[in-house]
């Protein structure tokens, strides 16, 4: 994949919301407005809460009793076909504490999630890591 010099980052602003993953912050507010505004260009499909849950760490256990797991979650892409939670990890928490199986979520493959990158830095270093994979 070649790096896009005109790369604009999606810088999040004051009220939006982000997702760090160490030094990649994703902003999920831009990302969930351009899936709204695009239906049918990201894959919504139902997954498997084992296949996909892990131990989080600290949740909210307040906000968990709160969330509704039949909200989609967004899994990016972050390795040549492994995907990760980065929006819903209380929802997917509360459906495997819940013994529910499945649940919905959109599926965004590395060029789709590429665009919401809060930083070029993070966007360039990003780009280095994924053609890393096929060296």
């Amino acid at each position: 994949m070649e790096i896009d010099e005109n790369y604009k980052p999606a810088v999040t602003e004051e009220g939006e919301e982000y997702y760090p993953n160490g030094f990649f912050v994703f902003n999920i507010t831009k990302m969930l407005k351009f899936i709204s505004n695009n239906p049918g260009i990201i894959e919504l499909k139902k997954i498997k809460v084992k296949e996909h849950w892990s131990s989080f760490g600290v949740l909210n256990e307040n906000h968990l009793d709160k969330v509704d797991i039949d909200k989609p979650i967004i899994l990016a892409e972050i390795n040549p076909g492994r995907y990760n939670v980065i929006d819903g990890n209380h929802r997917i928490e509360k459906a495997y504490r819940s013994g529910v199986e499945t649940i919905p979520a959109y599926i965004l493959t590395v060029r789709q999630h590429l665009p919401f990158f809060t930083t070029v830095e993070a966007y360039h270093a990003y780009v280095k890591y994924w053609n890393s994979k096929f060296e």
